[in-house]
């Protein structure tokens, strides 16, 4: 936002709202971009459907700039290079709220990820305003403006939109601007803007796809204790081959194979399709499709072990380590107090329990992605210490 924000009104675009510019081709599309694109930011929106789909399906896209809210149909744009190329715009800010979705739906469709970003939600919390905060919240404590929830759930599909979808639609970007205006001027003022930024970055890392064979999926399932390399090999390599057949299809994981029928036949092992139907847990029809991929996999996992060792799963940390997690939370705490933070934006347990594990074979810790950033020199260095302060007392101590 180097430029001037002064024309960012939230009552002149709440009135744009009631009559949004719809953008239906392409080349419309492409000479708003290049309007765009002169800005210091605009706001973004999504609606989408994703009840069977493994992606979200784009149905319609919101944008607010300093006088108007647009409303773009994915649907009828044959080419959406020219908004791929905005997102990726590092000169204009893109403001969202709560935006995981959203950036997953971007990378998945457009292959790109917006940056920089400023997501209103994680913005709020640095503020002080509420941790994990909807918009209608956001709206109420900023705005004291009431948000309806009305069209959460609607076809966004359909063709034509309702009226009351419309402008459902667009006001979730009409109040952005003016939030984010206010967020940011807050933050400068508290020296904390830097870090939402760094923080909203890290957000967007975090939707890319790090693991496109899905080899990892396998490590999600941390209440398992296998000590085989063989089942862990093939616990793996089936919960590979579901991800990939989820994204080859289109289909949510459920639809394929469900988390609770995929550990069942892991434990049951079958070794035919005569013992895989008796478990009963596939239907007909994909009994008849994939039924031979999986005793597939299954008699592969031998191979696969010893051509490629799984690594194992992170179990959640044992009671032996509960004290110092206990101190570590407490130290967590004490930060959060001194810097006015709130404990749940600074640290959480995952973050911490990644920390405890990271522990290598020189008895040195190493800092998670997310204990890093901003994060570091304000606590991620003092949990760094408090570990290997512990770790040197109980060495001498035997």
């Amino acid at each position: 936002m180097t430029q001037t924000t002064e024309a960012y009104k939230a009552d002149q675009l709440e009135l744009s709202a009631r009559d949004p510019v719809w953008i239906r081709d392409a080349e419309t599309l492409s000479n708003y971009c290049k309007q765009w694109a002169e800005l210091p930011f605009i706001a973004v929106d999504t609606e989408f459907m994703r009840v069977d789909t493994f992606y979200p399906v784009p149905a319609l896209i919101q944008v607010a700039d300093e006088y108007h809210c647009y409303l773009i149909d994915p649907l009828s744009i044959d080419d959406m290079s020219a908004f791929a190329a905005l997102l990726a715009d590092v000169r204009v800010l893109k403001v969202l709220h709560a935006a995981s979705e959203d950036l997953e739906l971007f990378r998945h469709h457009y292959g790109v990820v917006p940056e920089p970003l400023l997501d209103t939600q994680v913005a709020a919390a640095f503020a002080g305003w509420g941790f994990s905060m909807g918009l209608q919240r956001i709206l109420q404590h900023a705005l004291d403006i009431t948000l309806g929830k009305a069209h959460t759930r609607s076809d966004w599909l359909q063709r034509p939109l309702s009226d009351e979808q419309i402008l459902y639609a667009a006001l979730d970007v009409a109040y952005l601007p003016t939030i984010a205006i206010q967020l940011k001027r807050e933050l400068e003022a508290s020296g904390r803007y830097e870090w939402m930024l760094d923080e909203c970055r890290m957000l967007g890392q975090a939707s890319r796809d790090n693991d496109p064979g899905g080899l990892e999926y396998y490590r999600r399932f941390t209440q398992l204790n296998i000590s085989s390399e063989v089942t862990l090999a093939g616990l793996r390599d089936l919960s590979a081959w579901r991800e990939n057949l989820c994204r080859e299809r289109n289909l949510c994981r459920p639809h394929v194979l469900r988390n609770e029928h995929l550990l069942k036949i892991i434990e049951c092992w079958p070794q035919n399709l005569e013992q895989l139907n008796a478990l009963g847990l596939l239907r007909r029809q994909n009994l008849k499709t994939d039924g031979a991929a999986i005793i597939a996999v299954l008699s592969q996992a031998e191979a696969s072990a010893q051509q490629n060792p799984p690594e194992p799963i992170n179990l959640p940390l044992h009671i032996y380590h509960s004290a110092t997690l206990k101190r570590l939370k407490a130290i967590g705490r004490d930060v959060a107090k001194q810097q006015q933070i709130m404990p749940e934006l600074l640290i959480r347990r995952r973050d911490l329990e990644k920390l405890i594990n990271s522990k290598d074979d020189q008895g040195h810790f190493h800092l998670p992605e997310t204990l890093s950033g901003w994060r570091k020199t304000l606590i991620g260095d003092q949990l760094l210490k408090a570990l290997e302060t512990q770790q040197d007392a109980r060495e001498t101590a035997c």
